[in-house]
């Protein structure tokens, strides 16, 4: 065990360590600048065309095989808000002081284009499966992208592989086992510790009823297939989300007054870095590298922009345009990172749980009980019941989420009737997770969500001319009227009939 302890401590250190952000950050500069920062300059655009239409064109669907644009955005939102939302800003905050909250934004605004990257050569790469439905993700572009460079075929094939290799694993950890042990701990803890249920009292089997209860739930909608759990997750995900920013906004309005306060903590500590009194300028440098690297870590832990999971369930939309589906990951991001984590940060840094001067963490609290402390301190017991429910939804709905993500790289590799396999495997694992040891889980979790993102961040940087040409393309026909034709797919066949029906106006 202690061998596997280093082991992972080493990769993970260089999957998110100095290599891996530089990597994530760059990327986001380089997609941003070459959109010349389309998030920003086109951001009513961007909404109008996303948010403005989630009730009305989102909900169509004009291809047999293929989602809405409303579902494939709430399936998306229904494996990125998560555990994340809560429990990764705590963690953030307690590592890295209310700084990280600055440079979880700067993560995420970077994210936001990488996002749109993500999207928009899943769309340009995806291909319809022996079933006649969508297959897109990461693993397309890479081989039919990179794999078109000259002299490198089987650097783009071997990425490919690289990638669902580490998206099946992350799967069963980041998405499934972590996140069942996360519920199971809350719920225990907060609901049944101390209570006599006779030949369960016991610890292993309370874990063991609470695993076999979300096992026999997850199988009801996972194994239903894949338009059960976008069903799903369209019903659920705007209410739990709704009912989550309510319940911060209440707790922030019940302190209004100090939210300035909190502001200026947050610009201070990331931009202008603590120095502990007698400290040497080395010891302030490593407190600006720790606020940076948890800031951006666990952004992207929450958002997901980077690791290309979330472009997978992004492919099956009905679009046409690769733009248009872009746009829905900047508002993925958006959503996930600017409005939910920064109500989790600001009920945190508001309730008196974080000296908002030196940053530190108030005695008694961690980063595992911060959260539930901030409601509680707001609403009582009531508030951190809340916080345990919100958890609880956010961590199920997340590995509904993974469990499609997994079942499309191992249709990747193996074919089809492989992911059906793979489907009753991640059912049956939610037992292990329920009654196993939590911290190792969490930590191989994170390397593998790590490995992830470097070669799909290798696929989005080496593709960016054909994001760029794409995109100039849609800005051409769309916001300047001009009469062009389209670019939507790098397959000809497809390429020719999605721009007879962009004529038509099917789209």
């Amino acid at each position: 065990m202690e061998t596997v302890i280093r082991i992972n401590d080493a990769v993970n250190g260089f999957a998110w360590g100095t290599f891996g952000l530089s990597l994530l950050l760059g990327a986001g500069i380089i997609c941003s600048l070459v959109s010349r920062f389309f998030q920003l300059t086109h951001v009513v655009f961007w909404m109008k065309h996303t948010f403005g239409i989630i009730n009305g064109k989102g909900r169509i669907i004009n291809d047999a095989g293929a989602l809405s644009q409303r579902r494939t955005f709430f399936t998306a939102l229904c494996a990125t808000i998560g555990t994340g939302n809560i429990a990764g800003v705590s963690t953030a905050i307690c590592l890295g002081g209310p700084g990280a909250v600055f440079w979880m934004w700067i993560a995420a605004f970077l994210g936001m284009m990488v996002k749109y990257c993500e999207n928009l050569l899943g769309i340009y790469y995806r291909r319809r499966n022996s079933e006649g439905a969508w297959s897109g993700g990461p693993m397309y572009y890479l081989q039919d992208g990179i794999g078109s460079i000259k002299h490198c075929h089987r650097f783009g094939r071997a990425l490919a592989i690289l990638f669902c290799s580490f998206t099946v694993l992350a799967s069963f950890g980041i998405g499934n086992m972590a996140q069942i042990n996360k519920i199971t701990i809350n719920v225990q803890t907060t609901f049944l510790s101390g209570k006599d249920f006779g030949f369960y009292r016991d610890i292993g089997n309370i874990n063991f009823g609470i695993g076999l209860v979300l096992m026999a739930a997850a199988a009801m909608i996972i194994l239903g297939g894949f338009r059960r759990v976008s069903a799903f997750s369209e019903k659920l995900i705007p209410w739990m989300s709704a009912i989550y920013v309510a319940g911060c906004l209440l707790a922030i309005l019940m302190n209004i007054k100090g939210i300035p306060q909190v502001f200026a903590s947050i610009f201070r500590c990331a931009l202008g870095p603590v120095a502990l009194k007698g400290g040497v300028a080395g010891v302030s440098v490593q407190v600006a590298l720790n606020t940076i690297k948890n800031g951006c870590k666990r952004g992207v832990f929450s958002n997901e922009a980077g690791l290309g999971s979330s472009v997978i369930v992004h492919s099956t939309s009905c679009v046409r345009e690769p733009v248009q589906q872009g746009m829905w990951g900047i508002a993925e991001v958006f959503l996930d990172t600017m409005v939910i984590c920064t109500m989790t940060a600001l009920v945190v840094l508001n309730s008196g749980a974080i000296d908002l001067t030196t940053g530190l963490v108030k005695e008694g609290v961690n980063d595992a009980t911060l959260v539930a402390w901030a409601f509680g301190n707001h609403f009582g017991k009531i508030g951190e019941w809340f916080v345990v429910c919100a958890i609880t939804l956010f961590a199920f709905t997340t590995v509904l989420g993974w469990s499609y993500y997994g079942g499309k790289v191992t249709e990747y590799l193996f074919g089809v009737t492989a992911a059906k396999v793979y489907r009753m495997i991640f059912v049956m694992l939610i037992m292990f997770g329920a009654v196993m040891e939590s911290n190792l889980a969490w930590d191989i979790s994170d390397t593998f969500n790590g490995l992830m993102m470097i070669p799909n961040l290798i696929g989005v940087v080496a593709l960016t001319p054909i994001s760029v040409k794409v995109t100039l393309n849609y800005v051409e026909r769309k916001v300047k009227g001009r009469d062009v034709e389209a670019i939507v797919s790098y397959n000809p066949d497809i390429q020719k009939e999605a721009r007879r029906a962009i004529k038509k106006g099917a789209d």
